[in-house]
């Protein structure tokens, strides 16, 4: 199951923000009592930048500097917002209990019943039960630090035979492939699904790109420079998880060719 979650503005700490203290040209945190346990004179926080720092509720010390060409207020926000999820997914991971649970599968002889990444949370389990009972705990312990789970965004994908979920009164949605960090999962792990997909995507930006191949004014070291750097690595995305069969190897050096 692949579950992301929403987060309710309510529950972010609010910004302190820090003026540049007068009598210091390097930025100095101007608040009487020390936030956090850095140096509250921060080399190359210069004149005209403004320092926003707090300590969130998880113990992690977070500090943006600010300032003409320093970013913008939605990167700003993104950023924090960004840090105060995924400090809260840990904190609801290791409450929930995940780690010391018996639910999950075995790799290399370590229990394995959840992968995370920024707000996607995948959890795995060799049956039904197990995996509700995971999705519970963790469902309980996300609406705690008030983060809820987005239903319409949840897969769960099965090797085999499943009934209909429902949380919340919303039917949750069961696939036989979907796209998670970019590549193509798909119930039997066949990997040629994604190699294909790959494939196109290369071809895509090889058209895009068409323009430049054609023209003149472009050196022929340069393009071979523009395939390597925009083209190959869409293509070889996650090669690393292929199980590569000849048949895609011929497609692939076909393609490199």
């Amino acid at each position: 199951a692949v579950a992301e979650r929403e987060l309710e503005l309510n529950t972010i700490p609010k910004l302190r923000r820090w003026q540049r203290r007068p009598s210091c040209g390097q930025g100095c945190l101007a608040d009487s009592a020390p936030l956090t346990d850095w140096p509250l004179c921060i080399p190359g926080a210069c004149r005209g930048s403004t320092v926003w720092a707090e300590r969130s509720r998880y113990d992690c010390n977070a500090l943006l500097v600010t300032g003409p060409g320093r970013g913008t207020w939605i990167g700003i926000c993104s950023f924090y917002i960004s840090l105060i999820c995924w400090h809260a997914i840990v904190h609801i991971m290791r409450n929930a209990g995940l780690e010391e649970a018996q639910a999950g599968i075995k790799i290399a002889g370590r229990n394995i019943n959840n992968l995370r990444y920024a707000d996607d949370t995948t959890l795995m389990a060799e049956s039904e039960e197990e995996l509700k009972s995971l999705l519970m705990k963790v469902k309980v312990e996300s609406e705690k630090v008030g983060l809820k789970l987005n239903i319409q965004k949840m897969k769960i994908m099965a090797s085999g035979p499943i009934t209909s979920w429902e949380i919340d009164g919303e039917t949750v949605e069961t696939v036989s492939d979907f796209i998670f960090l970019g590549s193509k999962i798909t119930t039997d792990g066949d990997c040629s699904h994604e190699i294909k997909r790959r494939l196109l995507l290369g071809r895509k930006v090889m058209t895009n790109l068409d323009s430049m191949f054609k023209s003149r004014d472009i050196t022929l070291p340069t393009k071979v420079r523009l395939v390597k750097a925009m083209v190959f690595p869409v293509v070889v995305y996650g090669c690393e998880s292929w199980t590569i069969k000849k048949t895609e190897r011929r497609r692939i050096d076909a393609f490199e060719v």
